[in-house]
């Protein structure tokens, strides 16, 4: 509440300047000694306010003072610097320099005080998680598409495949999703009459004509974006019986990765895979006792596993 009142105050002296004490107490609905503790908090903050006696006296800005266009406070302004910072890190920012001009533009308004106060988050914060590497989507058609399936009206959309071939479409947007750091557009694909997930990022443009769709009433675009990225395919299927509850099972296993489904024996885990070693270490850490039902090459690759880790365990340190 003391920052609202405080931003009161300063939109009160650019609006009316020369108000008095009892007026600026009047009007935010407090006491004059309240107003003074809210000026000398505008003047920490860089906005430089005269108080004048007498009779014309009252509060105003110095004259040729010209307020910064952005006025935050410090929850405000910390918010907004440590979005666009996880933004960066995460894959969620869009373009390529989008996050650096932001941040340069708002340590450009800020006060001083604030302003450095901003900077030293960026400069000391740490990350326990990796940075991602995906492509950042343009700003361009990924605002068009969010418009287009919001007012459900299909779009004509230029992409570009994973091998570089460029391809239109005629797509009715379902909805966005976000997920492991790039950003999907999940929908109805006209050209193959299924319902398709495509990348963001591999989006050229998306031009929104005048056909308006309905969305199956069913539909759950991040149920729908996670199962088609589960369900990309590799080498080889796997499956493979867990001796886990399937509250376990979720709770370990991302949804991304694989599908589970309860069976009489156990939890059936059912994935792709294009390298079997991989999937030996996967399931030994899970730390729970499993079947293998295919691929039988995922048995002699657990063998190998458990000769390494015996092997390991027999050695003697110099």
């Amino acid at each position: 509440m003391t920052a609202a009142k405080v931003l009161a105050l300063l939109e009160l002296l650019q609006a009316a300047p020369g108000l008095t004490g009892p007026d600026l107490a009047a009007r935010l609905e407090v006491d004059e000694r309240t107003v003074r503790r809210y000026v000398v908090r505008l003047s920490e903050l860089g906005v430089p306010v005269s108080a004048e006696r007498g009779r014309h006296g009252g509060y105003r800005l110095l004259p040729g003072y010209k307020l910064p266009p952005l006025m935050l406070t410090d929850d405000e302004a910390t918010a907004v610097v440590l979005g666009l910072l996880a933004g960066r890190r995460t894959g969620l920012a869009v373009g390529e320099t989008a996050t650096e001009s932001a941040l340069a533009k708002i340590q450009r308004v800020l006060p001083g005080p604030l302003r450095e106060r901003v900077d030293a988050i960026s400069e000391t914060l740490g990350h326990t998680g990796a940075t991602t590497r995906a492509p950042a989507p343009r700003a361009g058609p990924l605002l068009a598409l969010a418009d287009a399936a919001r007012r459900r009206v299909a779009v004509r959309l230029a992409y570009r495949s994973w091998r570089g071939d460029a391809s239109t479409r005629e797509l009715d947007p379902y909805g966005i999703v976000f997920h492991s750091g790039r950003w999907y557009v999940a929908g109805l694909d006209h050209g193959s009459g299924e319902i398709r997930t495509f990348r963001v990022d591999r989006v050229a443009g998306a031009e929104r004509t005048e056909r308006r769709f309905p969305v199956p009433d069913d539909f759950d675009p991040v149920a729908h974006v996670v199962g088609s990225l589960s369900a990309v395919p590799y080498r080889h299927e796997v499956r493979v019986l867990l001796e886990a509850t399937l509250e376990e099972a979720a709770a370990r296993i991302p949804a991304a990765t694989a599908t589970l489904a309860e069976t009489s024996a156990g939890v059936l885990l059912t994935t792709r895979a294009e390298r079997l070693d991989g999937m030996a270490q996967m399931l030994a850490g899970l730390g729970w006792p499993f079947t293998v039902v295919a691929p039988a090459e995922l048995r002699d690759e657990i063998r190998a596993l458990a000769a390494r880790l015996l092997a390991s365990a027999d050695t003697t340190p110099p």
